[in-house]
């Protein structure tokens, strides 16, 4: 699977922008598909991540009730819609497909993006 995350970009904060994952190869619909993020100098941390179906979502607590993750595997495609942005959103952005359990861990992800950057300013 090879992905191509998009639609990063600098908004003020309070702002919204939706990230999106694109997805080559018929097995998309396989995976788990989740995001997470990484500032200069930190660790890469899980954002959201949603099942193969889509019926299940995840999120991190820093996120939670303000980003929302989707998918179409149809389209062998994920989003990330981001809403009410604050300045500590501020970081490079990863889709990842995983084939593993613990959608929250960076070991379950199997492939990776090459990350979109979002800036959020204040």
């Amino acid at each position: 699977v090879q992905l191509q995350a998009s639609g990063g970009g600098l908004v003020q904060a309070g702002g919204s922008l939706r990230l999106s994952c694109a997805a080559s190869g018929r097995t998309f619909s396989r995976y788990r598909m989740g995001w997470f993020r990484q500032d200069p100098g930190k660790e890469r941390e899980f954002v959201a991540a949603i099942s193969w179906s889509g019926g299940n979502t995840y999120y991190a607590d820093s996120v939670k009730g303000r980003f929302t993750i989707s998918r179409d595997n149809a389209k062998n495609t994920v989003w990330l819609q981001m809403n009410s942005l604050k300045p500590e959103d501020t970081a490079v952005y990863y889709c990842a497909a995983s084939s593993g359990v613990v959608v929250t861990s960076l070991r379950s992800y199997d492939y990776w993006g090459q990350g979109t950057l979002v800036t959020v300013s204040s």
